[in-house]
């Protein structure tokens, strides 16, 4: 045996790991999801053991194996949901949904992208897109009697992506719970419209160049989306967050703070989006382009560095550049 075999195998650590692993049955009460409220303020806190054994959580040994490529069905727990062709947890799917390993709560799925590994929302073709908010809607559908059901994407690991391979999530959480979420702002700033939603940055935004993303139906669910629908918001999710991509990349555009916390053109784009759980549902993208700090922890104010009214201009202009662009292309 190696010296470094020996020392791996005797590694205490690593062998709390693995007991850990063993125990971690999804019916195993000391595993479940616990939620423990704050009475003073009504706000609660999810003690969730599980989510220490995602794959982000140690180092990996050697070249990981990616659960959701296409090829590696078997290596997730098997799928409730797919759009495509094949067999159930076979190739051959467009969409996939599989319960999540390591559940937040106790109904907690991962919405795969598709089955390439680099490629997500913002560079897909919007046919793939549509399929995608899809999956969403018709997940929603699925899981709104059990609960309230919050649909969110983390991409990159400063927004908490654990694997590279484009993903959403969904989670169900107990009605009685009170969730601290924003209700539907006020349109102001607005960037573009189309047949049934509208992009704006509210005058409430709390992060450089945040986007919100509503229908113009009043009081409807996000599970009340048609398949008409869907096609415009696949169009205006794709085109906000390649506008929000764009100015995050420029080294020093004019409509941007002076910062270097806001990137540059060798900075991964880093975001995640979340959809409202309720009536009067939208869509809401924040770009992950500062970090917070002390103060905003200690008061539970946010500093935005950025008016969203500057904001909602400098997406304004990249989509006029792309109209005239895409006008000069199809003459």
């Amino acid at each position: 045996m190696s010296l470094r075999g020996a020392k791996r195998r005797g590694n205490p650590k690593r062998k709390q790991r693995l007991l850990l692993r063993r125990l971690a049955d999804r019916n195993d009460k000391k595993f479940m999801a616990k939620y423990v409220p704050d009475v003073g303020t009504k706000r609660w806190v999810v003690i969730a053991p599980l989510r220490n054994f995602r794959p982000g959580a140690e180092v990996p040994q050697g070249k990981p194996v990616c659960p959701f490529c296409e090829g590696n069905e078997a290596e997730t727990p098997p799928e409730v949901y797919r759009i495509g062709g094949g067999e159930k947890d076979k190739p051959g799917w467009q969409v996939r949904v599989v319960p999540n390993k390591y559940a937040i709560t106790d109904i907690h799925e991962v919405i795969i992208h598709s089955p390439d590994h680099e490629k997500d929302i913002e560079a897909l073709p919007l046919e793939h897109v549509t399929r995608i908010l899809t999956s969403y809607r018709d997940r929603y559908r699925a899981h709104e009697a059990d609960g309230q059901v919050m649909i969110f994407c983390n991409h990159g690991l400063h927004a908490g992506a654990s694997l590279d391979h484009p993903h959403s999530q969904l989670v169900v959480v107990p009605t009685q719970i009170n969730l601290d979420t924003l209700s539907r702002e006020a349109t102001a700033n607005v960037v573009e419209d189309n047949n049934h939603f509208i992009t704006y940055c509210p005058d409430f935004s709390q992060w450089p160049l945040e986007v919100w993303i509503a229908p113009k139906q009043q009081g409807a669910k996000f599970g009340d989306t048609t398949d008409g629908e869907l096609p415009d918001l696949a169009d205006v999710l794709v085109r906000a967050l390649q506008k929000i991509e764009a100015l995050a990349h420029l080294p020093d555009a004019p409509h941007l703070p002076a910062s270097p916390s806001l990137g540059g053109p060798n900075t991964p784009f880093v975001y995640n989006y979340y959809i409202y759980h309720g009536a009067d549902w939208y869509l809401r993208i924040i770009p992950r382009l500062i970090h917070r700090a002390g103060f905003e922890l200690g008061t539970g104010l946010n500093v935005n560095v950025m008016d969203p009214a500057d904001a909602a201009r400098a997406l304004k202009e990249q989509h006029e550049q792309h109209k005239l662009l895409s006008n000069c292309l199809s003459k």
